[in-house]
């Protein structure tokens, strides 16, 4: 599977074109989703749903009834397990000419709840449409897109530094990370707030989250760490394309921190 393709072709798609889902495509999203690994070894449950069948709606979708879900036990570090695991979901789907978007408000969720039979401990984060993209998008995609500038990211510098928050990073300076990197920067994020920082030390990559405003609820859940576990995901599998071995870990460098900034996670390459 070629990851990094997939990372720079993927587009959230939200128009289909109304064909069912085939059996063979459904099956093997499904069989890899249940074979995935997360780097805090967190168990999620996989289910393929079926909007007519379990009267699911998410008014946002259109041209397809099949969606994917995942649920799993409250516990540290849960949000990032499922954003690593969901986005090679995803990019698996994308492989197979499945078109795929993540979905974590506008749905009914209590229905959807519902049909994965979440117990009061359990936490679905997000879910996606599966089906094969329209050769148009609807008037509903193309202004939910530009609102949330979709086809754009911040620029390079502005989310990976050297040493400390100080120093910004170049590309040109980042060397041997500069693709893993880039994959980061081209990820997928609620709304593309784009939370994710990185900062580069030695041989090590240190992660951590930009929290924004009215993503962490009461309960402490935190819907931004679902997104920085996406950018751990394209990292490693960025790196690993690159002839790289990046090791997980969690080892925060204590360094000075912008406010709201937060440590996640790192690499050792």
């Amino acid at each position: 599977m070629d990851y990094l393709s997939c990372m720079k072709q993927r587009r959230s798609v939200r128009t289909f074109n109304g064909e069912a889902l085939r059996e063979q495509d459904a099956q093997a999203i499904l069989s890899f989703a249940e074979k995935v690994e997360n780097p805090y070894d967190l168990p999620i449950e996989w289910k393929l749903l079926d909007a007519k069948k379990q009267n699911l709606s998410a008014p946002v979708i259109a041209g397809t009834d099949t969606y994917i879900a995942g649920k799993m036990r409250r516990a540290a570090h849960a949000e990032e397990a499922f954003g690593y695991a969901f986005e090679k979901v995803v990019l698996f789907a994308e492989s197979r000419g499945v078109g795929t978007t993540w979905i974590a408000g506008t749905m009914n969720r209590a229905a959807f709840e519902q049909a994965m039979a979440l117990e009061h401990d359990e936490v679905m984060p997000c879910v996606s449409p599966l089906g094969y993209p329209a050769a148009r998008m609807s008037l509903r995609e193309t202004v939910m897109r530009k609102g949330v500038k979709a086809d754009t990211r911040l620029p390079f510098s502005d989310l990976f530094f050297r040493g400390s928050f100080e120093t910004p990073l170049t590309p040109e300076a980042a060397g041997r990370l500069q693709t893993p990197l880039e994959m980061v920067r081209l990820a997928p994020s609620a709304v593309n707030k784009q939370p994710w920082r990185a900062v580069v030390d030695g041989d090590t990559v240190h992660f951590f989250e930009k929290r924004s405003k009215g993503y962490r609820k009461d309960d402490g859940w935190d819907l931004q760490k679902v997104d920085l576990g996406i950018a751990l995901c394209h990292f490693e599998l960025a790196a690993q394309s690159c002839g790289l071995q990046p090791v997980f870990t969690l080892c925060d460098p204590a360094i000075a921190l912008p406010e709201n900034t937060f440590y996640i996670a790192s690499y050792r390459i």
